[in-house]
């Protein structure tokens, strides 16, 4: 198999009956609202992946007919002074899930791994401190209940270069476009190398990291929810539909990035 033929768009994968799947899968995530809300359980949600994979469109799809009252997305904006002064994973506990709550982080604590540490916003002493604690501090919210799903939107190099390019001239999507946006493509080797290694010092049996293939957007949205569901325990659940396509969604082996399954 050619080295990530399975990232083709639609040739690929066709999007046929798309929105009638996308439909089942919400009706799914509803279901399971209703059984978390019953049973007063937390769950955490991590997507992370470079500029453009897909975050904000695939939180969207998840949590389009969710309850506005028991379901929350973080984004947080780039640290104050007062931040950067504080116990580093200090700013995201106040955002953590309390019982009953669904809670999607765009971007977490990860952008220390990231676009900190490829862009110089961090020093070496604090990536390592982060990449030496993580692992104990998400061992610690899954200990206190918390339900942590960490996952990685997955692109390549040419789809995020297209993307960026529909950003520019697209004018309602030029809210997304920042001067880390602009380097992405020129810093496209560091971070592979930065997300190889969070990878490697951060999947854990506790919190392990599931990659999604995106470049055919469709189909990461529809992947992750049904693998998301497979995970999840909730009443009277569908299981003929929840049928992820392990060449789309997988979890992260170091074989994986040798072998190619992940962007280089």
């Amino acid at each position: 198999m050619a080295k990530n033929s399975t990232q083709n768009k639609s040739a690929s994968h066709p999007d046929h009956g798309y929105g009638k799947t996308l439909e089942a899968l919400q009706i799914e995530l509803v279901k399971f609202q209703k059984h978390l809300i019953a049973k007063g359980d937390r769950i955490l949600i991590l997507l992370e992946g470079r500029d453009s994979a897909g975050k904000d469109g695939t939180i969207k799809r998840v949590i389009e007919h969710l309850s506005p009252r028991d379901t929350r997305v973080v984004a947080l904006n780039k640290p104050s002074t007062r931040d950067e002064s504080e116990w580093y994973f200090q700013r995201y506990v106040p955002y953590l899930p309390a019982a009953a709550e669904f809670v999607l982080f765009n971007r977490s604590w990860y952008n220390r791994a990231g676009v900190e540490w490829v862009m110089g916003f961090c020093t070496e002493a604090q990536y390592e401190e982060f990449m030496e604690t993580v692992p104990t501090f998400e061992q610690m919210l899954v200990r206190s209940g918390i339900q942590l799903f960490k996952y990685y939107l997955d692109i390549d190099k040419a789809e995020q270069k297209q993307r960026l390019k529909d950003r520019l001239t697209n004018p309602l999507k030029q809210w997304k476009m920042s001067p880390i946006d602009a380097a992405a493509q020129k810093h496209w080797k560091d971070y592979s190398t930065a997300r190889n290694a969070m990878f490697a010092r951060t999947h854990t049996p506790t919190a392990p990291w599931t990659i999604v293939r995106a470049n055919d957007k469709k189909q990461a949205r529809l992947n992750l929810i049904m693998d998301l569901l497979t995970r999840l325990d909730y009443k009277d659940k569908d299981h003929a539909l929840l049928c992820p396509d392990p060449d789309v969604v997988f979890n992260y082996t170091h074989d994986a990035v040798e072998q190619g399954r992940v962007a280089a």
